[in-house]
């Protein structure tokens, strides 16, 4: 414990220091530099000359992934919702959530006036992430994002307001982990969902530490009565939710969650229609006037998506992460004899920087160590417990122009180091 909370003050002083303004910075030209040693290092005493080849045939393809497969695709999804997000706004029904949600985001949120319509905007990203939703959360992210930036008074630095909705975003809870578990009946587990309860209890304690820590740093009454009374309503619900769940076979969650998310999202607009309809509303109108904000939001996000991710290509492809796991396991190794946890670490590591890259890590574990290996359900709990952070920061911020963004990589990291702290919890609980 003395050591925990050596870490902790360590880790409070060094969140405080004004460098930290800078820390997207420090962190992106970091990655390639640390990806160089790694690869001089490999090259000069593994005789791994290849690795600079990989290196560089990586920065390509990850930066025609960035356009190709990231923004481009966005640009419809976002063309989408932003159209329809205008049209909930013209009916009157984002505001009709802000109410709603107003009395809890108030104290969470303080910098945000009153039934704003931003309160809404908040709760369908949040709801849509909850329900892994992501082509819905994403756009109505990058919408709560821009009305959060026009609340803003420095227009370059992140507001508090932002940094905590950053910082639960980065959380990743997710309610229901299909693609986890769907991809665990594929390798052949004898009980896919069996990761379920343990991922619930670990991406949930992520979430609350991002609001702890965030709370904390911004002076929020985390102790207020309405804080207090919504988190133990959600933990409630999600309690509820997860005994419900737990009881169905794995077919049978599959179709729940498909079933449930998307008759839930197609009421969503449904009711944004239906209420535009009742306001005489030009609907297309409407829909044209947001949908016309989705590709300027795509265009410009690119320069951050094509700098963050190249960076993460060049720090993947060195081998760091695999140097950095292998330190890990020999310091371990000095104090216990079960250090079974290190194998799933790969996963852990990545996810921070690359979904994709950690679905990959999450994949090979389970195909090496066996899908019902110990090191196989941990790493699905690595995969669920967290988001990418560095990817939502360049996303998300890109999208409004920010450029300082204070602490809000250090909060979106230690809500990601308590995710995986969590996971390895959990697992030895539930699997130990």
């Amino acid at each position: 414990m003395r050591v925990f909370g050596h870490l902790v003050v360590f880790l409070h002083k060094y969140l405080n220091s004004r460098n930290l303004r800078l820390m997207l910075n420090y962190v992106w030209a970091g990655l390639i530099l640390i990806g160089f040693i790694v690869a001089v290092c490999r090259a000069v005493f593994l005789g791994d000359v290849l690795v600079f080849e990989r290196i560089i045939n990586g920065t390509f393809d990850m930066s025609i992934f960035a356009v190709m497969d990231v923004a481009l695709p966005l640009a419809g999804v976002m063309t989408l919702w932003l159209g329809l997000m205008n049209i909930g706004e013209k009916a009157g029904a984002i505001r009709f959530l802000s109410r709603i949600v107003g009395p809890f985001f108030s104290k969470l949120f303080p910098e945000i006036p009153k039934n704003h319509k931003v309160n809404g905007e908040l709760l369908m990203n949040f709801s849509a992430n909850m329900l892994g939703l992501d082509n819905a959360a994403t756009p109505l992210g990058l919408k709560a994002m821009q009305s959060l930036q026009d609340l803003n008074k420095d227009k370059t630095s992140a507001s508090n307001a932002q940094i905590m909705f950053l910082a639960l975003n980065t959380s990743g809870l997710t309610i229901i982990p299909i693609a986890i578990m769907a991809q665990r009946a594929i390798l052949g587990a004898a009980n896919p969902t069996d990761i379920f309860i343990p991922l619930l209890i670990s991406t949930y304690c992520s979430t609350l530490i991002a609001i702890i820590y965030v709370g904390i740093r911004q002076k929020i009454n985390l102790f207020d009565k309405v804080i207090i009374g919504w988190i133990g309503s959600i933990t409630l619900l999600i309690g509820l939710l997860a005994w419900y769940v737990s009881g169905l076979s794995n077919e049978e969650m599959a179709r729940f969650s498909s079933i449930f998310s998307n008759v839930l999202l197609m009421l969503v607009i449904a009711a944004f229609i239906g209420g535009a309809l009742y306001k005489k509303v030009n609907i297309f109108d409407a829909f044209i006037d947001g949908a016309k904000e989705g590709f300027s939001t795509s265009v410009k996000i690119i320069p951050y998506m094509v700098g963050m991710l190249v960076a993460i290509s060049v720090f993947r492809s060195s081998g760091a992460i695999d140097l950095l796991t292998l330190g890990i396991e020999k310091a371990a190794q000095l104090f216990t004899n079960r250090t079974e946890f290190v194998d799933a670490l790969p996963t852990a590591f990545m996810k921070p920087l690359s979904g994709s890259g950690a679905k990959a890590m999450m994949v090979e574990c389970m195909k090496t160590f066996g899908v019902d290996s110990f090191a196989g359900k941990l790493s699905c709990l690595f995969q669920g417990a967290a988001d990418t952070t560095f990817y939502i920061v360049a996303l998300y911020f890109g999208s409004v122009g920010i450029k300082r963004t204070r602490y809000a990589i250090g909060a979106g990291l230690i809500a990601d180091l308590g995710g995986v702290i969590a996971a390895i919890i959990c697992a030895y609980l539930f699997f130990g």
